[in-house]
């Protein structure tokens, strides 16, 4: 392979290296992948990190990340640094930044329509990602092992909570009994405690997690719950608690992202559960 076809194989953003590296998971070596893990869910330690810093966080050598940088095709951990430290630049523009952006790309006419039609953009492209990629098979596992249960929890936090709140509106509607977890208390790990193998949840988080979803996500599969998860990314803490998961990438607008495919797929649960429920009944 010449240099010109090898550069041009190269990720040049996080989300293409995320890409790639989940479609090869299969195919690393054991410390390689260990790497990759670290790297998806600890983004911001390679960026800000030197080789041996995180080498040691991630409890390998740093001759390990030369060599993981160079199986992606790069030149070395610090061209595979720069990847991490622009994704950082662009994830934590403040909401001014975003609003700047906005009306830096608005040549004329009405700026209003402009942000609307790229909120409608941004809908659009998850919608149709979401629907390319859903796994049937998988969809009717979630459905039939929710349907089942005796109690639903929902938990979610942050940009995700309207997500659970909608369910949980929804699936009382349908008399679905379903818990919302988010108690003002702080008693929500108490509350799952009285979950078990005859209940399910659904948790809902995207990178950055949300630290207490993922733990009382774990609390639940320490105690034979079943879960479902919604998140973005095979490497998600909260997929390795799930008995079924969903990857759902959403669009963003100027740093905005979207939550237009996750409230899609929420519905459907929603009524697949009730569906169910109902041919059961009959």
């Amino acid at each position: 392979m010449s240099t010109a076809e090898k550069t041009s194989n190269v990720p040049r953003d996080f989300e293409a290296l995320k890409a790639i590296i989940i479609e090869r998971r299969s195919s690393l070596p054991r410390r390689l992948m260990q790497v990759a893990v670290f790297a998806i869910e600890n983004p911001d330690d390679i960026a800000f990190g030197t080789a041996a810093s995180v080498a040691s966080a991630a409890q390998v050598q740093p001759s390990t990340l030369v060599r993981f940088a160079q199986h992606f095709g790069y030149d070395g951990f610090s061209d595979l640094q720069r990847i991490f430290r622009e994704r950082l630049l662009e994830r934590t523009s403040s909401y001014e930044e975003r609003l700047a952006a906005i009306e830096a790309g608005v040549p004329g006419g009405s700026r209003d329509a402009a942000i609307l039609d790229g909120f409608l953009a941004a809908a659009s492209r998850s919608v149709q990602a979401l629907a390319e990629g859903m796994d049937v098979a998988r969809l009717e596992r979630a459905a039939a092992l929710l349907a089942g249960a005796d109690t639903i929890y929902l938990i979610a936090q942050r940009r995700s909570f309207p997500i659970s709140s909608y369910m949980a509106y929804a699936l009382g509607k349908l008399r679905v009994r379903s818990i919302l977890i988010g108690s003002p208390a702080g008693i929500d790990a108490e509350t799952l405690a009285m979950a078990g193998s005859a209940d399910a949840a659904i948790a809902i988080s995207f990178s950055p997690y949300a630290s207490s979803t993922l733990n009382l996500a774990q609390q639940l599969a320490q105690q034979g719950v079943p879960i479902i998860a919604i998140t973005d990314s095979a490497f998600s803490p909260l997929a390795e608690s799930a008995s079924v998961w969903f990857e759902v990438a959403e669009a963003d607008f100027s740093g905005f992202r979207s939550l237009s495919a996750t409230m899609a797929l929420a519905m459907a649960l929603t009524v697949c559960i009730a569906e169910r429920r109902r041919q059961a009944a009959d």
